[in-house]
């Protein structure tokens, strides 16, 4: 598991440790704040480690982080990522399982990091970014334009999730700890399941019998069945991170419970979730399952004062999207008792 994180100078983010994570973790905050920056910083990272001494690939540790920091935020130059005004060099540390995984560099740099300092062996599990946009009917499009034309557009978020795809159809079966919670996926929110056709190079959905083009198919249930689908395939395992943006982009309120429901699940048996959000039905749902289950959830929130931690087994966090929910609350019953 992540247990810590320690940013420095890192675009917009100019100081941020967070430590004690958890199972399940939320990041929070207005638009701009830097919500997805965190998770993207938090992905490079831990997909360095997926890729290094995998394979053949021949490439040191700092030479894939370069390249995973480039093609995830895609500026002209990585030195680029280094906070606007900062006096210092941009720094990360990613600790998991107490060892950390840790690099620095400044503005002038463009392709190679000298300050990379690694104590964390290789992992043979994967991570994977769902991000807020649904990708299954751009998935061939994804594909062409990083693999063919090889140009700026989907980031690395976008193209690590198109290649996990490619393995949905000769994976074999799924994990078997993940069972019930594929059925509940299956069964209450997708009320189907995804599949790739080869011939056609299209994602179908299927319910029953009945086939239907993934043009004509809600986008919160192309959205959530990628989970399935990465679940299906074997691409996750119970070591996986799984980064969610926005899980509440495009679904209906009591979708959202149940999927955050099944993150439980998934937690439970061993996955690591980090989730940004703005949305207050999601940070009132982790506030209940924190509850329920008596479990720690970190969440971190983007405030005028900076980013502050809190934990939802304590309570809801005092931060502006609980209390711009608090205001219309309070709006509401005073317009009922005029």
């Amino acid at each position: 598991m992540i247990n810590q994180i320690t940013l420095e100078n890192f675009g917009p983010l100019s100081r941020i440790e967070w430590s004690g994570l958890g199972k399940i973790n939320l990041i929070t905050g207005g638009n701009g704040s830097g919500k997805t920056f965190l998770l993207k910083a938090l992905y490079s990272s831990l997909r360095t480690l997926e890729e290094y001494q995998r394979g053949d690939d021949q490439r040191s540790a700092a030479d894939i982080l370069a390249d995973k920091l480039y093609w995830t935020f895609q500026p002209e130059k990585i030195g680029d990522l280094v906070g606007k005004g900062a006096d210092t060099p941009l720094s990360s540390t990613l600790t998991i399982d107490q060892k950390d995984f840790s690099y620095s560099f400044g503005r002038d740099t463009s392709k190679q990091i000298l300050g990379l300092d690694n104590h964390v062996p290789p992992r043979s599990s994967n991570s994977v970014f769902l991000p807020a946009k649904e990708v299954l009917s751009l998935h061939q499009i994804i594909l062409k334009s990083r693999e063919q034309d090889k140009v700026f557009g989907f980031d690395d978020t976008y193209y690590d999730l198109a290649k996990a795809l490619r393995l949905a159809a000769n994976r074999g079966n799924h994990f078997e700890e993940f069972v019930p919670s594929r059925r509940e996926l299956e069964e209450k929110i997708v009320r189907g399941v995804m599949e790739y056709d080869p011939e056609s190079g299209r994602w179908q959905f299927v319910k029953g019998r009945h086939k239907f083009s993934i043009g004509v198919t809600a986008e919160g249930i192309r959205k959530i069945a990628i989970l399935d689908t990465l679940l299906g395939n074997r691409y996750l395992d119970a070591n996986s991170v799984v980064f969610i943006d926005e899980p509440e982009s495009a679904l209906h309120p009591t979708a959202i419970s149940h999927l955050l429901d099944i993150v439980a699940t998934l937690a439970d048996k061993g996955i690591q979730f980090f989730m940004a959000s703005h949305s207050y039905f999601v940070i009132k749902k982790l506030f209940l399952i924190a509850q329920q289950r008596d479990w720690s959830i970190p969440v971190i929130s983007a405030t005028d004062a900076g980013w502050i931690s809190d934990d939802l087994k304590n309570g809801m966090p005092d931060n502006a999207i609980v209390a711009e929910s608090i205001r219309l609350y309070q709006q509401e019953v005073e317009l009922a008792l005029q």
